[in-house]
């Protein structure tokens, strides 16, 4: 959450200079921080690369931690994971690397036109979207499935996975409380739980069959939320994304790095707090050139990042209600733990995870974690997705379908 605007404070208060070079689907950056521009270059980093205070205090002392490929599940993540395997499963026809964009692209304007509303609670508006299953037969039909979306995205966050999904599963996609076409509230204080209720009521009342949960970062989280409070009747799997350890950074408590700007993000939170400064940085947060660099900055595959992308987050920040949504979820409580979540799911679960993501690094606490859960429970199945940032869904979406397919195909039955 804090990295996003700790990126463009970089820009606007720190000393920002030579601004990153884009151009054939490369993103190549040379920076100077001073003050809060710092808290980017800390961030900022992938595990590979060797960046932030680690580089900072002790240089190339330590070398970089080595990930597997894509096609190798856990593999020298931990020597103690027992359920990992080597992937040497025939290709999906329905996925080819050619098609990285997606051969099954849904069109932003087919996707708009295609929404339907729900009331949630009786008052408020929530937007969201279905693709039918294509498949003749309804019993070789996965399990529906329900998309939540991460941090400032929305439905059409999906576009690159809905068609591939559809041929075998009813999809779906929510945008939160908050964000997309969903109602913005005034003076709403959003909190992990109230998304997590609000998946479940869809489940209940929209859905009617166990749906297997399908999350990126903290859409990931509220998924996991849900999923560790209901019944096999509501959530019969779950797929997490780059799962967020909360709603905000201010729950990563383990991390020193966090603990070291404690101070910082409390500073940022008052500040927040005072609307004129809110509204300022507000404003300048949703530029379309620092949007832009904020997504080149968490994708791997530069070439994912297109106008249509930066268009999808842009769009939603112009409606009503958008700034209190952004201040009241950077400001507000965490909201529940994975770690402590996890150990009470006993249903399937899948974990994907990008192994170039700045957000929530693989040698952060967060992603040691998940990176440790097949060894401890035995529900749990973890690949590494090599060159994928914090979005792999729609960062390199045929590696995310390669791993998601045969996983549906073999849940058992509900």
């Amino acid at each position: 959450m804090y990295y996003q605007i700790f990126y463009l404070l970089g820009m606007s208060v720190g000393n920002y200079r030579n601004k990153p070079i884009m151009g054939g689907g490369v993103a190549a950056s040379s920076h100077k921080f001073h003050s809060i521009g710092l808290v980017r270059f800390q961030f900022q980093y992938r595990p590979h690369e060797t960046r932030g205070l680690r580089k900072l205090f002790h240089g190339d002392r330590y070398p970089p931690p080595q990930y597997p490929h894509a096609d190798i599940s856990c593999k020298n993540i931990s020597s103690s994971i027992t359920n990992c395997s080597t992937s040497s499963a025939t290709p999906i026809t329905a996925i080819s690397t050619a098609s990285e964009g997606g051969s099954n692209l849904l069109e932003l304007a087919e996707i708009k036109e295609s929404y339907r509303k729900w009331q949630w609670k009786g008052q408020y508006s929530i937007n969201y979207f279905v693709s039918h299953s294509l498949s003749s037969s309804s019993s070789n039909s996965n399990p529906p499935l329900l998309l939540v979306h991460g941090f400032g995205a929305s439905i059409p966050h999906w576009r690159r996975n809905i068609g591939t999904l559809a041929q075998n599963s009813t999809v779906y996609a929510i945008d939160l409380l908050g964000f997309g076409a969903s109602d913005k509230p005034a003076g709403f204080n959003y909190t992990m739980e109230t998304w997590a209720q609000l998946i479940l009521d869809f489940l209940k009342e929209i859905v009617q069959k166990p749906t297997v949960l399908v999350g990126n970062s903290v859409g990931s989280l509220a998924c996991v939320i849900a999923a560790s409070e209901s019944s096999r009747s509501l959530v019969q799997g779950l797929v997490l994304l780059n799962c967020a350890g909360g709603m905000n950074n201010k729950a990563i408590v383990d991390d020193w790095r966090i603990k070291l700007l404690l101070p910082l993000l409390w500073l940022f939170d008052f500040l927040l707090r005072q609307r004129g400064i809110a509204s300022t940085i507000f404003e300048n947060v949703r530029k379309r050139e620092n949007l832009k660099n904020i997504l080149l900055s968490v994708y791997a595959n530069k070439e994912s990042v297109d106008e249509e992308l930066v268009e999808i987050i842009m769009e939603p920040t112009e409606d009503a209600g958008a700034l209190d949504a952004f201040v009241s979820i950077v400001t507000g409580p965490p909201g529940p733990s994975p770690i402590q979540l996890m150990p009470r799911i006993s249903l399937p679960v899948l974990i994907l995870w990008g192994d170039e993501d700045p957000f929530t690094p693989l040698d952060g606490p967060v992603g040691k974690y998940f990176s440790s859960l097949p060894s401890q429970l035995p529900n749990v199945s973890l690949f590494v997705l090599e060159g994928v940032g914090h979005c792999p869904h729609d960062d390199r979406p045929a590696l995310v379908h390669e791993k998601l397919l045969p996983w549906l195909a073999h849940l058992p039955a509900s």
